[in-house]
This record gives structure tokens, C-alpha cells and sequence, in this order.
């Protein structure tokens, strides 16, 4: 109601929304303690700006499914808790920083304020053999919400990062569970740099601000990302995933070194199959199968 652009008087909030005028005063009070900007005057409040922030409220079409924390360890063990209770697809847990925020291979994923960090649950009615093709929707999807909100180059490298200018704006990783052949729910976690400064950590990776020589609402991205990939997730996009996947790679036709926790291969990496699998030529000319490990460009 505030948004509406205009005064809204109290005694209007509270004839609408069925509470006290005392009830009013409490709930206007704690928003502007949430950062809020917010005017009283005689002739009721008027809303001036609203922060860069991730509430529930933020989001009137998936409020339900929205859960925000201020602190946690990781999105991803309240997603795994969530997912195993029941919760519905599309459940979204944010967190405005995590403690123990995990990337792939147990590696530490630094999450500072200012940065997006989410993980989504999911369940698809897909066969287990399919599972792969979700990662690789969600990084086509995000590389394509950046490049519409911000007119930046973002591109993807094998398996699920994006990179723009060769740097890591965003990681991904995923859990699954499965039931026989069918998929029971993927968890699907998202760490994107936007306000914060990941160099500190991580020297070579950028973020959306540092592109963009502004801060940026970090509302805007999420809503746009889970819109499309929503979306996406409902048709045939998924069997075009890898497909579309291809067409913003900077890991194809490069030298490249992939780790594993007990491996290290390093080739030319050639194309990526139905599965998701990296084909990777060796120096003696020979292919060799890469399912998963970390990718670094040589």
C-alpha cells in the first residue's frame, strides 16, 4: 500500500488491513528499523526508498516459499532439511551472509555482505539420467539474467560457474536425492557476487558492482533468475540445456586442467556430451571422460 506512490493515512492502513492503529505504529517502526525509509506526518506515511533487502514480503508471488536468515551456516543444510521434510518445489532459502558456505569438492565459498546467496529446492518428475541437465539450465539462466539486467558478457565454464572477462561473478552446487531411477529433489545452490568484494578472497573474480561502478538491488536478480528458470524448468528448455549451454562457454576448445579430489587431467577440452560429461583430448591424441572435478583454463 505504501508503494502506491502516495500518503497512506493510518487510520486507512488500519481500517484495510484489519489491526489497531497501535498495531500500525509497531509494524511501520520495525521496518524502518529494517531499513525502511519511511515518513510519518499528520497526514499519514509515505514510503521513500526501501533497501537492498530479501524478506519474504520482497517477493508477493513466492512469498510462501521464501525463507530469509540474516546468518546462517549454509542455505544448503537448510535446504537438505527442508527438502527431506516435505517442503514444495521452488523453496528458496536466502541467507544475507553464511558462515560455512560450501563450493565444490568441500572447497570454502566466502560469503560477505552484499553478495546473493540462495539455495533453491527442486523436484523434477525426471528419470535420475537426466538429473544433469538442471545445473546446466540454471547456469544458462543466470548467465542469461545478467546479461539482460546489466548488458554484461557473462559466460559459462565447465561444469557451472560464470565468468565475465575470464573472472567468477557466480558458483554453483548442487545435492540430489533420488528414489530407484526417478529424482526425489536436486538442491541447487547459488553464490553471486553483486555488492560485495570477493578479490579479497579470491583475486581473480569480479563482481556485478565492480562492472557496473554501482551497487546493484540484489531483489532484481533473484526475482528475474527464478522467473526464467521457473519457467524454463515447466518446457522443453530442459532437453536443450547443454545445447543452449554451448552457446555461452569460454571452457571449449582451450587447454584446460580438471582436479578431482584424487586426479588431475589436463587437455584440450573438446565438447561436452548429452550428460554433461566434459570430453577432454589428451596429449597423445586419445578422449578421456570427465564427470566432474574443478576447471581451470591454462
Amino acid at each position: 500500500m505504501l508503494r502506491q506512490g502516495h500518503t497512506v493515512s493510518g487510520e486507512i492502513l488500519s481500517r484495510e488491513l484489519g489491526v489497531s492503529r497501535v498495531s500500525i505504529w509497531k509494524h511501520i517502526k520495525d521496518l524502518k528499523e529494517r531499513g525502511y525509509d519511511i515518513v510519518a506526518s499528520p497526514k499519514g506515511y509515505d514510503l521513500g526508498s526501501s533497501p537492498d533487502a530479501l524478506f519474504p514480503w520482497e517477493f508477493p508471488d513466492r512469498e510462501e516459499k521464501i525463507h530469509y536468515f540474516p546468518n546462517v551456516d549454509s542455505t544448503m543444510d537448510i535446504a537438505r532439511e527442508m527438502a527431506v521434510k516435505g517442503c514444495p518445489g521452488f523453496t528458496v532459502i536466502i541467507a544475507g551472509q553464511q558462515e560455512k558456505g560450501r563450493g565444490r569438492l568441500k572447497r570454502i565459498w566466502h560469503s560477505q555482505q552484499g553478495g546473493l546467496y540462495f539455495t533453491v529446492v527442486l523436484r523434477p518428475d525426471i528419470p535420475l539420467i537426466l538429473s544433469h541437465r538442471v545445473s546446466f539450465l540454471a547456469s544458462v539462466t543466470l548467465a542469461e539474467t545478467l546479461r539482460g539486467l546489466f548488458k554484461i558478457d557473462a559466460k559459462v565454464k565447465w561444469p557451472n560457474d560464470i565468468l565475465v572477462n575470464e573472472k567468477k561473478i557466480s558458483g554453483m552446487l548442487s545435492e540430489m536425492e533420488a528414489e530407484t531411477d526417478r529424482v526425489k529433489y536436486i538442491n541447487l545452490g547459488l553464490g553471486i557476487n553483486v555488492n560485495n568484494d570477493p578479490k579479497v578472497f579470491e583475486p581473480s573474480s569480479t563482481s556485478i558492482a565492480e562492472i557496473n561502478g554501482r551497487p546493484v538491488m540484489r531483489k532484481e536478480i533473484l526475482e528475474e533468475f527464478l522467473n526464467q528458470f521457473e519457467a524454463g524448468m515447466n518446457t522443453d528448455h530442459l532437453n536443450n540445456a547443454v545445447n543452449n549451454w554451448k552457446k555461452y562457454t569460454v571452457t571449449l576448445n582451450r587447454h584446460v586442467k580438471i582436479v578431482t579430489n584424487n586426479k588431475t587431467s589436463e587437455g584440450m577440452a573438446r565438447d561436452i556430451d548429452e550428460n554433461g560429461a566434459l570430453i577432454l583430448e589428451l596429449s597423445d591424441g586419445s578422449m578421456q571422460k570427465i564427470i566432474y572435478g574443478d576447471c581451470f583454463h591454462v
